[in-house]
C-alpha cells in the first residue's frame, strides 16, 4: 500500500493558555478529496497551517508529502499548493503576470512554464484576458485563477482552505469540477469549507469543534451514525413553529430546513404526538409531519452540539 499522503498523532497548537487545535490525529489518502468541516472558531484554518508549514505545531507529529512536521517545512513547500480563503493575487498585477510571478516563486521555468501557463489560461477560462487587471476580474474567475496558481508547479497534495466563500452557485459547481479534475489525476486535496453540498462531495470528512476531532468518516457513513429521533416538519407559518418548539419540553432542537423544519425530539416513540401538541398549543396548523433520515447538516449540528457547541462570536 502507498503511504499516506497526510498523517498526522498528536497534533496540537496553542497560543499562550488558548489550545487552537487539541491532540488530532487522522491520515489522507493519496488522491483522496479529504474535507474539513467546523464552525468558525473549530480549528480548522490552524491545523491547515501546521500542515502547509505556515505554523510550528506546539505537539505531535506528522508527514506531509513525504516531509516531516516541522523539520521538513521547507521542503514541504515544494510538494504542496496552497490557496487561503481570502483572495490571494495580486489586483494590480495582470493575469499573465501573476501566472509568471508564482511560476518564480515554483521555479517553474522554460519550456514548463510556457505549458503550465497555457493550462492555467484553458483551465480558468482566461486565454483571451491575459492582460487584464487581476483586481477587475469577478470572484469567481479570480479563484480559479488562484486555484491555478496554486497548482502551477503540479503538487501532488493541494491545500484549500474554503477557497469557494462568497462566490456564486455555478462558479462554485465549475471550482468543484476542477477539484474533481485534479484529484482524478491523483492529486490529493484538503478542502474546509462551511457549504454542506461541498462536503457531500467530500471522499471523507473530518468534523472538528473546539480544537477537537469529534468525527471521520465517509458523509454517508456519517450521516447513517446518527441515532436522534428527526422529523420533518411542514406548516404554513415556519417561524411561528419555529418559536413554539424551540426549547420545549421533549424537543430536542428545532431548525429550519428549506420551507420546512427539521425537529429532534428526546424520544422517538411519542415524538410526533410531542410536536403536533406543542403545535397545537401555539395555534399553528400542522400540515404534515413524518420521520426523515438526518441530512448532513443535521449530523453535522448535532455533533457540534454534543461536543459543547459552536465558540460563542
Amino acid at each position: 500500500m502507498s503511504a499516506p499522503a497526510v498523517a498526522v498523532a498528536g497534533l496540537t497548537k496553542r497560543f499562550g493558555a488558548f489550545t487552537a487545535v487539541d491532540d488530532v490525529s487522522f491520515s489522507v489518502a493519496p488522491g483522496e478529496i479529504f474535507g474539513f468541516l467546523g464552525p468558525n472558531g473549530a480549528g480548522k484554518t490552524t491545523t491547515i497551517r501546521m500542515l502547509t508549514g505556515l505554523l510550528a505545531p506546539s505537539a505531535g507529529r506528522g508527514q506531509v508529502a513525504g516531509c516531516d512536521l516541522p523539520t521538513g517545512r521547507r521542503a514541504l513547500r515544494r510538494s504542496i499548493g496552497y490557496m487561503s480563503q481570502l483572495f490571494s493575487l495580486y489586483a494590480d498585477l495582470t493575469v499573465a503576470e501573476n501566472i509568471a510571478f508564482f511560476a518564480g516563486l515554483y521555479g517553474v521555468t522554460g519550456a514548463r512554464f510556457a505549458a503550465r501557463r497555457d493550462w492555467v489560461l484553458a483551465m480558468a477560462g482566461l486565454t483571451d484576458a491575459t492582460e487584464q487587471p487581476t483586481g477587475a476580474l469577478s470572484l469567481g474567475w479570480k479563484q480559479r485563477l488562484a486555484l491555478g496558481c496554486a497548482v502551477l508547479h503540479e503538487p501532488p497534495i493541494l491545500f484549500l482552505d474554503e477557497p469557494t466563500s462568497g462566490v456564486d452557485p455555478i462558479s462554485r459547481r465549475r471550482f468543484w469540477e476542477l477539484i474533481r479534475e485534479l484529484a482524478g489525476g491523483g492529486t490529493t486535496v484538503f478542502v474546509t469549507t462551511h457549504y454542506m453540498d461541498e462536503a457531500e462531495a467530500c471522499d471523507r470528512l473530518a468534523l472538528m469543534n473546539r480544537g477537537r476531532l469529534v468525527a471521520l468518516d465517509t458523509p454517508a457513513a456519517l450521516r447513517a451514525a446518527s441515532r436522534e429521533p428527526l422529523f420533518a416538519v411542514a406548516v404554513d407559518d415556519p417561524l411561528a413553529a419555529l418559536a413554539a418548539l424551540d426549547g420545549a419540553p421533549g424537543i430536542v432542537r428545532a431548525g429550519l430546513f428549506g420551507r420546512e423544519l427539521h425537529v429532534t425530539t428526546a424520544e422517538a416513540a411519542s415524538g410526533e404526538a410531542v410536536i403536533a401538541g406543542h403545535l397545537a398549543g401555539a395555534g399553528v396548523a400542522l400540515r404534515a409531519l413524518a420521520p426523515v433520515a438526518p441530512s448532513l447538516e443535521d449530523t453535522f449540528i448535532a455533533r457540534v452540539e454534543a461536543t459543547g457547541g459552536a465558540v460563542a462570536g
